[in-house]
């Protein structure tokens, strides 16, 4: 009887132990990393490596939080891309990562800490001590920064919302804005706004995309190549107008 006993026990523990080891394995499939699902995908021709396998690594820590504390530092380091980010938080969010609302919601928070940080530098560094550079910097006028002080008083609350959507100036116009003491209230509330509207749009793109995510990102590449080949061009005619003018300048000294 034990013997036939303890048969029984066994083959009535074989289920048991096999839907242990599915629920096991779904579990362990459920918690893959974002940097393994990226990975998966490298046979769509993915980033899996450099600026996404950091930001992947930053989402597998921190969750949510850590694709906002990647988009903050995109604002202080603009080489730092957020069609990069923003898309692969998206793509997070779709494995189950994190919920989309909350990409949403950290990846604003994100945006506005590092523009408050460049606001912030720009308020301490103040009128004053940017006047004293550009007298120092060649080809630069105290004129210059009247002009663009001229600008800004005149557009700045347009150029804070609309400079969140275009690479480079999303966190260079933070710092003018901070210089000219523009309320924080207002400042908040427009890099706010402008940041949603930014965000929303890569991390949907990406939600949508799934594995394909990548996508968005060489897409708006090229957006942001067109942008830095704008200012290139601007900094090249503006170099040369300078030259130009202080040619004639000398040349009529002389004269």
């Amino acid at each position: 009887m034990i013997p036939i006993a303890e048969h029984t026990l066994a083959a009535g523990s074989e289920p048991a132990v096999a839907a242990a080891a599915s629920a096991s394995a779904t579990a362990a499939a459920s918690v893959r990393s974002v940097r393994s699902v990226v990975y998966a995908a490298a046979d769509a021709d993915a980033p899996a490596g450099g600026i996404a396998g950091w930001a992947a690594d930053l989402m597998d820590s921190l969750g949510a939080i850590g694709a906002g504390v990647a988009i903050a530092l995109e604002n202080l380091f603009p080489p730092l891309p957020s069609e990069v980010i923003l898309p692969l938080a998206g793509f997070a969010a779709s494995q189950g990562k994190f919920s989309l609302i909350s990409a949403l919601l950290w990846t604003t928070v994100g945006s506005v800490v590092g523009a408050l940080a460049l606001y912030w530098v720009g308020a301490l560094l103040g009128r004053d001590r940017t006047v004293a550079i550009a007298a120092r910097l060649p080809l630069v006028k105290t004129s210059d920064i009247e002009k663009t002080e001229t600008w800004f008083a005149r557009h700045g609350t347009k150029a804070v919302f609309f400079g969140r959507m275009i690479p480079i100036f999303r966190s260079m116009i933070s710092i003018p804005a901070g210089i000219e003491r523009m309320p924080l209230p207002l400042f908040l509330g427009l890099t706010t706004l402008g940041s949603l509207l930014w965000n929303s749009v890569f991390v949907l793109l990406g939600y949508g995309l799934g594995s394909r995510w990548h996508e968005v990102t060489d897409a708006v590449g090229l957006y942001s190549k067109a942008v830095l080949g704008v200012v290139a061009l601007a900094v090249v005619a503006f170099v040369v107008a300078r030259i130009r003018k202080a040619g004639r300048g000398s040349h009529r000294a002389r004269s």
